[in-house]
């Protein structure tokens, strides 16, 4: 009679794929199966008993419980990406300005240098030109391009400021150039300012590739698909009541935990990396504030460079001196050689200049540190706090667990609640798992966060991970250039070199 009518009407709306209309249809069904002790024994997923659902459409109804709870997790993966995104941008856009005014003022810093600047600006341009191209991913030593930039500029110094009736050949000059480490005729500066420049740049660059590859990971986590006993377990969950007629009670909170952190066990195994990764990014965004601060030391690249030259012709008697006994003296025959009087003469002189940051500047860096930081904190707890959120949309509140459903009935939920991760749901009396078998996406995106979490503590200490690396097999990740897409490709490579190289055992551990 009306239950077959019923039936009828449900199996048409099926095809229909209206389910506002299904889940009314199925909520009139229960006068129905009030007056039914029981119906439909090939029933596989919801409690034996009154149904309005048919094995077929309890299979479709599971697709249907997966494919909201996926977009549920996409949607929440979406919205985290976007906070990361915008993380991004922020940091990205500061940084850049900053280089960007930094290499601006260098003409106004250096101008009192007379020619050494006006004919060399491509030799300063290039440096800026390379700091910049190394933060946005190239494979650039910055120890190397440093030291060569100090001898390149050793070199045009000399020899701007010898006579020019003097023929200096390029062996000299390069001989000269290289008494740039021996005989530091810039004083302390280039040693200084590299370490502080390079440890800047270290950890800018490690912060930008911390927040591209979280953001991918996240990605890619939230595509992982669910299994065919979460299907079974999210049905359950979700429709079953509404086939006995229940389509206003919703399932226990604690009955709805038990099925997400199943569902989501393997996504919750992130948890321990992810939030190693998430405080040692916190550390390298809190470095940028330690003295030095970054804005301070970019900004105070040309006055550095200013101060260098001033240290040389303050001491060019003794260095060219110095010069003259290691490389020769250099002039052509029946010339004589420049005497250390017309040396200094002819570079004129110079007075000393002194780097005043910009309190403004300091103000936004320590708001920018104290966004990020806190931005980050927030994400800490993410993997095992999704279920709950889940949860919180979907179960009933507080004050309705005795009269929700509780995978059976409209009553309490009992079992207790199951811990995170894989391993803790051993006994998940909702979900059957082999604890044996993890999620291989998931696996290879934890040992991505720990690389990765390796790489900003190394940052923290001024290391560049890239070029101790760079010998054997990741010496094919070491061409790839600037950019984002960059970044990311250059991480992957590297990741995938790592490996191809892991033995059983530390493969094992890993997962």
């Amino acid at each position: 009679g009306c239950l077959t009518q019923c039936l009828k009407k449900l199996q048409v709306i099926f095809l229909s794929h209206t389910l506002r209309q299904l889940l009314v249809a199925a909520s009139k069904c229960r006068e129905c199966t009030d007056s039914l002790t029981h119906l439909n024994a090939d029933v596989r997923m919801c409690p034996k008993g009154p149904t309005c659902c048919t094995s077929t459409m309890e299979k479709n109804l599971a697709d249907l419980s997966a494919q909201e709870t996926e977009g549920l997790i996409r949607e929440a993966g979406r919205s985290l990406q976007a906070t990361f995104n915008a993380l991004h941008r922020s940091f990205d856009t500061y940084f850049t300005e900053l280089h960007g005014r930094s290499e601006r003022s260098l003409q106004e810093v250096l101008s009192p240098l007379g020619p050494l600047y006006s004919q060399n600006t491509r030799l300063f341009g290039d440096l800026y030109t390379d700091l910049r191209q190394y933060y946005r991913g190239s494979a650039l030593n910055l120890d190397e391009n440093l030291s060569d930039f100090w001898s390149r500029l050793l070199e045009r110094t000399f020899k701007a400021s010898a006579p020019t009736d003097v023929n200096l050949s390029e062996d000299y000059l390069e001989c000269v150039a290289k008494q740039q480490e021996t005989l530091r005729p810039f004083g302390d500066v280039p040693r200084d300012m590299k370490a502080k420049v390079i440890r800047s740049f270290v950890t800018a660059r490690s912060f930008v590739q911390g927040l591209l590859v979280s953001t991918d990971v996240v990605r890619k986590v939230s595509q992982v698909p669910l299994g065919p006993e979460c299907l079974r377990a999210l049905m359950k969950l979700f429709y079953c009541p509404h086939c006995r007629g229940l389509a206003s009670v919703k399932p226990c909170s604690n009955y709805c935990f038990n099925v997400m952190k199943g569902c989501l066990a393997n996504q919750a195994d992130l948890d321990p990396v992810w939030q190693e990764l998430i405080d040692t990014m916190i550390q390298v965004a809190s470095s940028f504030s330690t003295e030095p601060s970054l804005d301070v030391v970019l900004s105070s690249i040309p006055v550095r460079i200013y101060e260098a030259v001033h240290y040389l012709q303050e001491n060019t008697d003794a260095f060219t001196a110095k010069v003259y006994q290691t490389c020769g003296i250099p002039g052509e025959p029946g010339t004589g050689s420049p005497t250390l009087h017309e040396q200094k003469r002819k570079s004129g002189s110079l007075t000393a200049l002194e780097y005043k940051p910009s309190p403004t500047a300091g103000l936004r860096l320590e708001m920018q540190v104290s966004d990020i930081s806190s931005k980050l904190r927030e994400m800490r707890h993410y993997w095992v706090q999704l279920p709950v959120e889940l949860c919180r949309k979907l179960a009933a509140g507080g004050n309705s667990q005795e009269d929700c459903w509780n995978g059976n009935t409209k009553a309490r939920y009992l079992p207790e609640v199951m811990g995170d991760g894989l391993a803790n749901q051993i006994n998940n009396p909702e979900v059957e798992l082999d604890i044996t078998k993890p999620d291989m996406t998931v696996r290879q995106q934890i040992m991505q966060l720990k690389i990765m979490s390796n790489r900003q503590k190394s940052a923290l200490e001024g290391n560049d991970v890239d070029f101790q690396d760079a010998s054997g097999s990741h010496s094919a990740c070491l061409n790839v250039s600037g950019g984002a897409k960059s970044v990311l490709s250059f991480l992957q490579c590297t990741i995938l070199s790592k490996v191809f190289f892991l033995n059983t055992f530390q493969l094992f551990y890993i997962l």
